[in-house]
Parts: C-alpha cells; sequence; structure tokens
C-alpha cells in the first residue's frame, strides 16, 4: 500500500523518537512500531487509511508498548514514565500539527544519544540514519561504501551495544555536548545526502528527509550559533536543496544545465550567502568544516550563475582542488573530473576520470559514458552506459541513463 510505505519513510524516525522519549526502551519501541505498520498493512486496505496515517501508526504503537510493559511487570516500576491518556493523546496530537519544536528536540535528543563514545563513530551515524530519519538500509550501505548486509550488521550490533550498555535517553550536559557536535553533523550531511540523492528506489530526491536534516541542523546551531562547521554546512544544505523543485519533470530528471532557475529556491540561496559571509568561517578551520566551506563554494558558483552558460567552472576546478587537499575522496574526484570537462574539454575530463571507483555506484561509468559520446566514440560509450545502467538502483536516474544510451543509435 503505497500511503503506508509513504507515511513509514517520512515519519519512522519522528515515531521513533516520540516513542522512545517515552518509553526509553529502544528494543520496545522498535518491535512496537513493526507491529503497528504490519496491522496497518493488514487493516487498512480493507477498512480504510486513516485520516491521520501518522497519528494511527503511533496510538497502535504506544498500546503495544503499554501491554509489552504490563506483561513483564514492568509497568509498575515504570509509572513516572507512563502519561495519563489525555497526555498522551495532547502531545501526539502537537506533535503532528507543530514540526518546528518538539520535533526536532525528539529528534537532536535521540541522534545525540546515538552519538554516545561506547558506539564507534561509523556505526553511531549509521544508526542515527536508520533510526531516527528512516534512511533505507541500502541507501546507508551506498553511503558508507560497504555491502548492505554488512551495513545490516553494523547496525543490529550497534543496536544491541545501546541497549546492553543501557545508553540513556537523555541530551547529555553541555560539558559533552561539543565532543559530538562533528558526529551530529556527519550524521546530518549524510542524511541530507540519502534524500538529496537516494540510491534506490522510485524517487530521485526525498525532499523532506533532506529537510530533516536541515531542521536538524538548525537546532544544533541554535545550541551552538558561532560553531563554524554548522554554519558552513547549513549553507551547504540549502545550497543543494534549493533547487528541488527544478530538478524533476513530469517525472523525468533535469540536469542542471536545463533546470528552471526561475523554480530555484532563490531565499535559501540568498540565507546560504549571508552564512557563508559569518565571521566564524573567517579564521582557521577543521578539516571537516573547511570541506563543508569549499563544497558550499562549488555549489554557489552554480546557485549564483544567471544561466548555465555562465557558470565559472574554472573556479569550480580550483574550489574542487582545494577540496581534495582537505577531504580527499572518490566521490570529489568524479566531481571535479566533470567540472575539468566542463572547463577545459572532453579529453580533459576523460584523463581526470581514470583511476575513480566508486563500489556499488554507477556514477563514474555514466560520467564515463557521457563524455565518450561527447568525444564521438559511440561504441565505448554504449558500453559505459550499459555498466551505468546494470549498477543504477534508482529508478529515475536508470530511466534517464536509459534514453540517452537509445539516443547514440
Amino acid at each position: 500500500m503505497q500511503q503506508l510505505e509513504e507515511v513509514v519513510r517520512d515519519e519512522w524516525g519522528r515515531l521513533v523518537a516520540l516513542l522512545l522519549s517515552q518509553f526509553r526502551r529502544l528494543d520496545l519501541v522498535e518491535d512496537a512500531l513493526g507491529d503497528a505498520v504490519e496491522a496497518a498493512s493488514r487493516t487498512w486496505p480493507v477498512d480504510g487509511a486513516p485520516d491521520k496515517p501518522a497519528a494511527w501508526l503511533l496510538t497502535a504503537a504506544r498500546r503495544r508498548v503499554v501491554d509489552r510493559l504490563r506483561t513483564e511487570d514492568v509497568a509498575r516500576r515504570k509509572e513516572p514514565l507512563l502519561r495519563t491518556d489525555a497526555e498522551q493523546h495532547q502531545e501526539g496530537a502537537r506533535t503532528m500539527a507543530d514540526a518546528g519544536s518538539l520535533i526536532e528536540d525528539d529528534v537532536l535528543r535521540l541522534v545525540l544519544m546515538c552519538a554516545h563514545p561506547a558506539l564507534a563513530p561509523e556505526s553511531a551515524s549509521a544508526l542515527s540514519l536508520r533510526l531516527v530519519l528512516g534512511v533505507p538500509t541500502a541507501d546507508i550501505a551506498r553511503l558508507f561504501l560497504v555491502p548492505e548486509p554488512t551495513m545490516a550488521a553494523r547496525i543490529t550490533r550497534a543496536k544491541k551495544r545501546i541497549v546492553g550498555a543501557g545508553i540513556p535517553f537523555a541530551v547529555p550536559d553541555a560539558s559533552v555536548l561539543p565532543d559530538r557536535l562533528d558526529l551530529v553533523a556527519q550524521t546530518a550531511y549524510l542524511a541530507f545526502t540519502a534524500g538529496y540523492s537516494p540510491g534506490t528506489g522510485p524517487d530521485l530526491l526525498r525532499a523532506e528527509t533532506s529537510g530533516q536534516a536541515i531542521r536538524l541542523v538548525r537546532v544544533v546551531l541554535g545550541l551552538r550559533p558561532d560553531e563554524p562547521g554548522l554554519v558552513a554546512l547549513l549553507a551547504l544544505m540549502l545550497l543543494q536543496h534549493s533547487r528541488r523543485d527544478a530538478r524533476v519533470r513530469d517525472g523525468r530528471l533535469v540536469l542542471l544545465s536545463d533546470q528552471d532557475r526561475g523554480r530555484w529556491h532563490h531565499d535559501e540561496v540568498a540565507e546560504a550567502t549571508r552564512l557563508l559571509a559569518s565571521p566564524c568561517l573567517a579564521g582557521p578551520l577543521s578539516p571537516l568544516a573547511a570541506s563543508y566551506v569549499l563544497q558550499a563554494r562549488v555549489a554557489v558558483e552554480h546557485a549564483t550563475a544567471p544561466a548555465a552558460a555562465d557558470t565559472r567552472w574554472d573556479r569550480i576546478v580550483r574550489w574542487y582542488d582545494l577540496l581534495l587537499q582537505v577531504a580527499p575522496s572518490p566521490s570529489a574526484r568524479l566531481a571535479r573530473a566533470v567540472a575539468v570537462a566542463e572547463d577545459r574539454g572532453t579529453a580533459a575530463g576523460l584523463a581526470a576520470l581514470d583511476g575513480i571507483d566508486i563500489p556499488d555506484s554507477h556514477r563514474p561509468a555514466a560520467v564515463r559514458a557521457e563524455l565518450l559520446s561527447r568525444a564521438g566514440d559511440v561504441d565505448a560509450a554504449r558500453a559505459a552506459y550499459d555498466q551505468a545502467i546494470a549498477a543504477c538502483r534508482n529508478d529515475v536516474e536508470r530511466d534517464f541513463l536509459e534514453r540517452q544510451r537509445e539516443e547514440l543509435g
């Protein structure tokens, strides 16, 4: 049932955060919410979907947790945590109506719990992405460049670690908050990327996931308003997110060069530009903050060019050169190769593409196919498109690649 799939995708993390804030039991919360989804899959097709599907799942999951607590004879000991039905319904209604106060605080609390020092940083980020923000395990694996079974096992171990270590669901005091900010920022960035460019499924973008990552950064930035990494990260996210309404037309991918720039959110571009002028970014920066600044500088070049033909690709290449010194990665090398091709020609772009390998990603092959097509090497371009199509797990992107290959004749 499509509506249930959409609710689970968009609301899972929020529902987990709400339930965990009330019951403090990660194992019970996940089981109960899973049971509620299973019940919905049986009853909604027969009875019809409720007017407020997220609230329905929240209520059903609460009932299951309470039943489990009573069965375990824990309800009495947890009495202070089990509020009255009236309070629960009030909170549920308030939560569904107000996405800017209670939800952000609870989501931040849950991300900070996952950022506990008892968990390895990569496990903490992966757990936050799956548990809090509802990112599919396959997409998380792609973000970390590991096979999906490896990532699933890592997330399971992290959950067991939280339960076994008795890590509390609580915001740590101010003395430890700074130590967790980088991890929270990285988690938010990964979540944004999962929404901006999903590796799997029918959607080219999941704007709600990206928007939730932006809200998370805003909440943390409210606590640390002069933190350079957070300021730069928010600017980067806003610049990328500003193009969301122009990236798809009639269900099909629209390349950056072909997008209707009138549909970009220019207020977000203006806010990001102001953030990049912040005095806190003028001094020495950590490698992480510097990487966010440099990526934002690239995004600014695109966002402020009046037309695609006016893009300063020479400056973009220089920004990527600096980024590769600060935070080298295959993805940054691939993006630089694209910029080199635009600035210096197809042959230079193909040369820059040599040796770039991103496991389980179709993008290196897709870029190679486009450049080979420009160079007139049709047979090699077809082979590269075949490789990219075989590796692509996103429906919209695969459709675009198939159409590009067909145009080769």
